[in-house]
């Protein structure tokens, strides 16, 4: 029992050196893809279809209209400057709204969802949940919050098979992300809730308003000046 317990304890220090080094290499390097991608590439396979349909290309933060960073944390994680990788207030919300109506809402902030979507496979359970929480630790402890960020608004979907700001400026809307209007920005945001039920090209009226919604919130943060905060 002692020597599986030696052999255990190696290999969770070989891991987690591994995985820290890992994140930390990420820092600096271009994601080539991500895992929220990959599954995309296999279920296309799976059902038959070509895997390049799914559009990704990286775009630096120095390129991205800074409407677009905006949006998506008035949208997601208004908290996003100043917390360590979890809303705790968000968190007790959720919980409280689960114990009177029996559904869970998402208290997921932006380096949640980076720690996912970058590195993690779909699902519920507790043991991806824990895994999801020490991503975020590292990248939190790795990363400073503008390289998140970048990352984030480069590998989150936003339309079927359209991952990343590039991606879905281009396709969605025939523009270059440096280009992006407040008003393209907010649309943007307004889907990523749900991007293959929410369309950019097709708004609904639930996504016009969200997308009002935004902006106002965007404005009420005190604009672009909000993000000098991190």
């Amino acid at each position: 029992m002692a020597n599986i317990l030696r052999t255990g304890g190696r290999c969770c220090l070989i891991l987690g050196f591994l995985s820290a080094l890992a994140v930390l290499c990420l820092r600096w390097i271009v994601p080539p893809t991500s895992a929220g991608m990959l599954e995309d590439r296999l279920g296309r396979i799976l059902a038959g279809n070509k895997p390049g349909a799914v559009r990704y290309q990286w775009v630096d933060w120095k390129d991205i209209s800074p409407y677009l960073p905006l949006a998506v944390v008035a949208a997601e994680d208004q908290k996003f400057p100043f917390h360590r990788g979890f809303d705790v207030d968000s968190m007790r919300k959720a919980v409280a709204a689960y114990r009177d109506n029996h559904r869970l809402r998402g208290a997921s902030t932006i380096t949640q969802q980076v720690a996912k979507n970058l590195f993690l496979w779909p699902g519920r359970s507790f043991i991806r949940k824990g895994i999801e929480a020490y991503f975020t630790l590292l990248l939190e402890a790795l990363w400073p919050k503008e390289r998140i960020l970048e990352v984030y608004v480069n590998i989150v979907q936003f339309g079927d098979g359209i991952y990343g700001v590039q991606a879905a400026a281009t396709a969605l809307m025939g523009k270059s992300p440096a280009d992006l209007t407040e008003n393209d920005a907010a649309l943007l945001a307004a889907v990523l809730p749900n991007p293959l039920l929410l369309k950019v090209s097709r708004p609904s009226g639930y996504v016009l308003e969200r997308r009002q919604w935004i902006r106002e919130q965007a404005g009420r943060l005190g604009g672009l000046s909000y993000l000098k905060n991190m």
